[in-house]
């Protein structure tokens, strides 16, 4: 289940205790401004949490999958996240605990001891 905006507003109703319309506008502003300083070009960093990057990409020439046929994708502005350590420990020993009360297969020991290696390619996922 993913977590909406309204989520938010509610958790910060509940556990701040700011009306729901005061919660609401607090959401609103802070990705109002998320989404000016991103749309200027500029990164936001948020400790604990993560990196917001805009980057340029050039035009460059693709090919039709079906067709093979050359075609020219245009320049254009990409959105990419990078979470902090912080955010990465957080979401794995979430995961590995998940893992390791759900019985879903395996020893849950043997999922917490063995450290498993990051390829270069899930470190660009991320």
């Amino acid at each position: 289940m993913a977590t909406t905006k309204a989520d938010i507003v509610e958790a910060i109703y509940q556990k701040i205790g700011f009306s729901k319309k005061e919660a609401a506008d607090l959401v609103e502003l802070v990705f109002d401004s998320i989404k000016t300083t991103l749309s200027r070009g500029e990164k936001i960093k948020i400790s604990g949490f993560g990196n917001f990057v805009v980057r340029e990409k050039r035009a460059r020439t693709g090919r039709n999958p079906q067709t093979g046929d050359a075609i020219e994708i245009s320049a254009r502005r990409v959105l990419t996240f990078k979470p902090s350590q912080v955010l990465r420990s957080e979401v794995n020993s979430t995961l590995t605990s998940g893992q390791a009360s759900s019985g879903s297969g395996g020893s849950a020991g043997e999922d917490l001891a063995t450290p498993h290696a990051e390829s270069a390619s899930d470190k660009d996922e991320l």
